[in-house]
């Protein structure tokens, strides 16, 4: 039903209730409702899935149809990404938002910043999740809220037109809830415990969960070193976990994005359990740096496996751990990657050391040999040096066109000095097309950047405090901030607006009537941006 069709039928439920309801407004119900769409997490995670699988189907039928998110670390951050979105592109189709498990260790734990090992409380997360959407939530009511005083104003002019396009503009609003990829690391414990945070995510508003395939006490950033691999079965386990506390909920379409770092990861904890030559246990173990003994040669303590017949010994290092043989990894990846395909995970994560197009095609063609509907979630790390990868790459190229690269140190490409030179521009341009370019190429559905609003907090804040503290004062923060915000046409100019202080003010009135005392009379110096 429209905007007017539902203040009829709540007209009709007040006038029911033989004037003992008198007191409420029709319209102002239909308001309030109108803010709040979503009246729990759960809604959130029905509504989010349907979006996504829906987002998966488009880009199976076209890659150009690829989707987007930032990392958020804040509920307000994110809400200011899904404003500025709709703000600049009119829409939020295909732009997501991603929670990840690192700036949630840096910057939301109780003990205080942490490295990404899985140290920080796993409540942390889906309180983060909570958190977000409260945000995006209000982001629409302050939105609603606007345009309800945009149709007053319309009224009290005695504009058809203008009321008419408002209302338009009512039935047909876009809420800022979009579909959280949410950062489960390795499940924080077994199967059950898993489970059990899956379920909180999912209360949460999370409609996917992205889980990798390290050791949960040994969980590492997947771009750092030291990465610790379980079997196939232990993981599978896992995706099996995450798949019941969806199912449970009622949210059979949520998504499971299942990340491998077994790309550069050559340490396992466990010896996988085989049963028959060949099985999963059987492939996982073949990966194993291993030396042949003979029955009389084995020493105290060690681990044996019989494999066609011979006696094998894996190098155990003195940490305990086993290591598996050099240059395996990406063997074990593509193996990694089907075996979650063909065992619940809708989506995989493949963490790579560089951002290079071709390999990662090189693997997704070997994992659509066998899943031909492979996809992939793409971390566009800030672990990467964008600017020197890339110029690397082109500088490769030119080579091998036969250019003359003489007048470049390859490795000192960072350099300014090479900006707006041949080699500069051109790896510019391969960054700018990267994401167009990979989901063409390689299977790449979802881009997103884990860390991105870490570091502008960071650059801002710097370039913020230079100035202030410094020679320009008052000038430093006046320049550079507010007068971009009134220009740049930035939500938050008004910050009492953006805080719900004009949400409140609507509020008091519909309680209180012309009781009400509100704040954002003629003396809230908000005003002075009304222009």
């Amino acid at each position: 039903m429209s905007y007017q069709e539902h203040i009829t039928k709540l007209t009709h439920l007040i006038q029911s209730k033989n004037g003992t309801w008198d007191g409420i407004n029709a319209e102002s119900v239909e308001r309030m409702r109108l803010q709040n769409r979503f009246h729990t997490g759960l809604d959130i995670a029905k509504y989010t899935a349907g979006i996504m699988r829906a987002d998966m189907a488009a880009y199976d039928a076209d890659p150009a149809n690829y989707t987007q998110s930032l990392g958020a670390w804040h509920g307000f951050i994110a809400q200011q990404q899904m404003i500025s979105i709709k703000k600049h592109f009119g829409a939020t189709k295909r732009r997501y938002i991603y929670l990840s498990g690192w700036m949630v260790a840096a910057l939301r734990s109780d003990f205080g910043p942490l490295p990404d090992q899985s140290m920080h409380e796993k409540t942390s997360v889906p309180a983060l999740i909570e958190e977000i959407y409260t945000f995006l939530r209000q982001a629409d009511a302050r939105e609603l809220g606007l345009l309800f005083r945009d149709l007053d104003a319309a009224r009290a002019a005695g504009d058809l037109a203008k009321q008419k396009q408002v209302q338009a503009k009512i039935d047909n609003f876009e809420t800022h809830v979009v579909p959280i990829i949410a950062d489960i690391d390795a499940g924080f414990g077994n199967a059950e415990a898993t489970y059990l945070l899956a379920k909180k995510m999912i209360e949460a508003g999370a409609c996917a969960l992205q889980i990798e395939n390290q050791v949960s006490d040994e969980k590492q950033c997947g771009h750092q070193d030291g990465k610790v691999t379980v079997p196939h079965e232990d993981f599978i386990a896992k995706v099996r976990a995450c798949r019941y506390a969806f199912m449970e909920l009622g949210v059979e379409n949520g998504i499971i994005v299942t990340r491998t770092d077994s790309l550069g990861a050559g340490l396992t904890k466990q010896i996988a359990v085989s049963h028959t030559p060949g099985d999963l246990g059987d492939q996982y173990n073949a990966f194993l740096d291993c030396e042949e003994v003979a029955p009389g040669d084995a020493r105290n303590g060690d681990v044996i496996i019989n494999r066609n017949g011979k006696l094998l010994r894996p190098k155990r290092l003195p940490s305990n751990l086993f290591q598996f043989r050099a240059g395996t990894g990406e063997d074990r990846c593509v193996l990694d990657s089907i075996t979650s395909l063909q065992n619940g995970a809708d989506l995989l994560w493949i963490e790579t050391e560089k951002p290079h197009v071709e390999q990662i095609a090189g693997m997704m063609d070997r994992i659509r040999a066998v899943v031909p509907n492979a996809k992939l979630v793409y971390n566009n790390s800030p672990s990467f040096n964008w600017t020197l990868n890339f110029r690397q790459q082109v500088y490769d190229a030119m080579q091998a066109e036969g250019k003359d690269v003489s007048a470049y140190d390859r490795a000192k490409l960072m350099s300014v000095d090479y900006d707006a030179t041949e080699l500069g521009v051109r790896a510019d341009e391969k960054i700018r097309t990267f994401q167009a370019d990979a989901s063409k190429r390689a299977g790449i559905f979802h881009h997103l950047i884990t860390l991105p609003t870490y570091h502008t907090a960071a650059l801002s804040t710097d370039n913020l405090a230079k100035e202030y503290f410094g020679a320009a004062g008052m000038l430093g923060y006046v320049l550079n901030v507010q007068r971009q915000e009134i220009r740049q046409g930035i939500a938050c100019v008004k910050h009492q607006n953006m805080s719900g202080s004009d949400i409140g003010d609507d509020h008091k009135e519909y309680f209180a009537g012309e009781a009400a005392l509100k704040a954002g009379g003629a003396h809230n110096t908000m005003n002075q941006f009304a222009a």
